[in-house]
């Protein structure tokens, strides 16, 4: 058809939340040699128009929520060309340790903690 697939959406979330963490200076390799793993646990999609497989996308990713056991970001897909919003969604994640075994992140690792909330526009209290 010409188009973006749109199961590929859920890979760009991915390469923004990647991207995020690591110009945050928490990289996804750092933190699982941590023993942090932050599996998907849900993804949410809305598509608001099709994308073109020549189109440039741009991927605008937030952290909107850290808690002792998640983390939540959202995605806005972007039509650099036109400025459209082709897409936008977002992810849970859950914080395990490397048995998949849930942690409490603000008690493990304090600095970690910090330095998500200070990212996030919301978290736990």
């Amino acid at each position: 058809m010409g188009v973006v697939h749109h199961a590929n959406y859920i890979k760009y979330f991915e390469e923004g939340r990647v991207h995020f963490l690591d110009e945050t200076g928490l990289s996804y390799k750092q933190l699982e040699e941590m023993g942090i793993i932050m599996p998907v646990l849900s993804v949410e999609t809305s598509y608001k128009t099709s994308a073109d497989f020549e189109d440039v996308l741009e991927v605008k990713t937030r952290l909107t929520k850290t808690s002792a056991a998640k983390a939540f970001f959202a995605y806005e897909i972007i039509n650099k060309k036109t400025g459209q919003t082709v897409c936008t969604g977002s992810s849970a994640h859950g914080i395990l340790n490397r048995e998949f075994k849930p942690m409490n992140l603000k008690r493990e690792f304090p600095e970690i903690y910090k330095r998500l909330s200070e990212l996030s526009e919301g978290n736990e209290k």
